[in-house]
C-alpha cells in the first residue's frame, strides 16, 4: 500500500515543479496565490506610468508611438495570443488563419455602428450594443470553419485555416459592402463619462488599455476554468492522440468545435476593442502576416501555457513599437523589425524550444525526448 502511495505521489510532485518561481507559487496556499495575482494585476494597471520611474522608465517606454497607445496594442495582441493558445496550445489544432476571427469581430462592429455601413439607416447602434452581435458572429465563424475541417490535421488543417483568412480578406477588399481599402470611418468609441468628460476619447489611450486589461483578466479566468474542467481534459486528450481519445469515449467533434468557437470568441474580443479604439478599419489591416506573428508569439512564449501566451503576445507588439524612432547610422530600425524579430525567434527556438514560459507538461515531454535521443 505504501509503495502505491509513493508511486502516485512522485508524478504529482514532478508535475507541479519543485524549483523556480512557478514551483514556489504552486506550493503556496490559495490566499497567498490570490494576493500575488491581485498585486500583479495592480502593477499591470500602473504600466501607463512606468515612464516616471527614474533611469529605468525612459528605457522601457516607446518613442515613435506614445506609450499608452503601445500598451493598448499589447492588450489586443495578448487577447489574440490567448485565443490562439486555446486552439493551438490546448487542443493541438494548427490555425494559420486566426486573423480572420479578429477581422470578423472588427467588421461586425463597424457594419452595425459606422455611418459608412449600408445597414446604418436600419441599425446605427452604439459600440456597446454591437459587441454581443459581433462576438456571436465570430463564434459562428469559428463553427463554420471548424465543422468542415473536423477530419483534417496538421498541415492540411493549417492550409484550410489559411484559406479561411484569405477569403475574408479578399471579400473585404473586393466587395462594396465592406468598402475595401476605403474602410469604415466614424466607428463609435466605448461609452462612459467622468466628471462630464468622455472617458474613451481620441487623445488618451490609457482608458482603452485599462479596458483591454479588464477583458484580459476575464478571459484568463474563463480559460483557466475551462482548462481545469472536463473540456480542458478533453482538449489535452485530443492534442496528445485524437484517435486514442475517440476510442476512450471523448467526443472529439464536440470539443474541437468548442476550441474553434472559444478561440474565435476571444479573437473577436480583440477585434471589437481594436475597432472601438481606432474608429476606422479597412481590409489592409487583416493580412496573413498578422496571423503568423500571433502564432509566433504563442510558440515563442510557450504553447499551452497562459503565462507564456501573454508574454509572447506582449513581446510581438512591444518589440516593433519599441523600435519605432530608433535610428542606427541613419537607418530606422523599425524597417527591419521583422528580420530582427525572426532572428530572436530562431535563437529562442534553438536555446529553448519549449518556449520562454512553457507548460509543465510540454517541458517534461521535451525533457524526456532529449533523454531518449541523448548518446549513451
Amino acid at each position: 500500500m505504501s509503495d502505491t502511495a509513493v508511486a502516485t505521489e512522485k508524478p504529482k510532485t514532478s508535475f507541479r515543479g519543485s524549483g523556480g518561481v512557478r514551483g514556489w507559487f504552486g506550493r503556496q496556499p490559495g490566499w497567498v496565490r490570490a494576493v500575488v495575482a491581485l498585486a500583479a494585476a495592480a502593477l499591470a494597471f500602473l504600466l501607463p506610468y512606468v515612464g516616471d520611474i527614474p533611469l529605468i522608465g525612459p528605457q522601457l517606454i516607446t518613442e515613435g508611438i506614445d506609450w499608452p497607445s503601445a500598451l493598448f496594442n499589447m492588450s489586443y495582441y495578448v487577447l489574440l495570443a490567448l485565443g490562439l493558445n486555446v486552439v493551438v496550445g490546448y487542443a493541438g489544432l494548427l490555425d494559420l488563419g486566426y486573423v480572420g476571427f479578429f477581422a470578423v469581430g472588427a467588421y461586425g462592429t463597424a457594419i452595425l455602428t459606422s455611418k459608412d455601413s449600408v445597414l446604418y439607416s436600419h441599425t446605427g447602434w452604439a459600440w456597446l450594443a454591437a459587441v454581443p452581435v459581433a462576438l456571436a458572429a465570430t463564434m459562428l465563424a469559428g463553427l463554420i470553419l471548424g465543422w468542415p475541417t473536423l477530419r483534417l490535421r496538421g498541415d492540411y488543417l493549417a492550409i484550410v485555416t489559411l484559406g479561411f483568412a484569405e477569403i475574408i480578406r479578399i471579400v473585404a477588399t473586393n466587395t462594396q459592402t465592406f468598402r475595401g481599402d476605403r474602410g469604415f470611418t466614424g466607428i463609435p468609441h466605448p461609452p462612459g463619462t467622468w466628471n462630464g468628460k468622455v472617458i474613451f476619447g481620441v487623445t488618451d489611450a490609457i482608458p482603452y488599455f485599462w479596458l483591454g486589461l479588464v477583458v484580459i483578466i476575464a478571459v484568463i479566468f474563463g480559460v483557466r476554468n475551462l482548462d481545469r474542467s472536463r473540456v480542458g481534459r478533453s482538449w489535452l486528450a485530443i492534442r496528445e492522440d485524437e484517435e486514442a481519445a475517440e476510442i476512450m469515449g471523448v467526443r472529439t467533434t464536440k470539443f474541437k468545435l468548442w476550441a474553434f468557437s472559444i478561440g474565435a470568441f476571444i479573437g473577436g474580443l480583440g477585434g471589437v476593442l481594436f475597432a472601438g479604439e481606432q474608429g476606422f478599419i479597412n481590409s489592409s489591416t487583416f493580412v496573413l502576416q498578422f496571423s503568423i506573428l500571433v502564432l509566433a508569439g504563442v510558440v515563442m512564449g510557450g504553447s499551452g501555457n497562459m503565462a507564456g501566451a501573454i508574454l509572447g503576445g506582449a513581446l510581438i507588439s512591444y518589440i516593433p513599437d519599441r523600435l519605432r524612432g530608433i535610428s542606427v547610422g541613419g537607418t530606422d530600425l523599425y524597417e527591419y523589425r521583422f528580420a530582427m524579430f525572426g532572428v530572436v525567434i530562431i535563437i529562442i527556438m534553438i536555446l529553448r524550444p519549449q518556449g520562454l514560459i512553457p507548460s509543465r507538461r510540454r517541458a517534461m515531454e521535451l525533457k524526456d525526448r532529449a533523454k531518449e535521443v541523448a548518446p549513451l
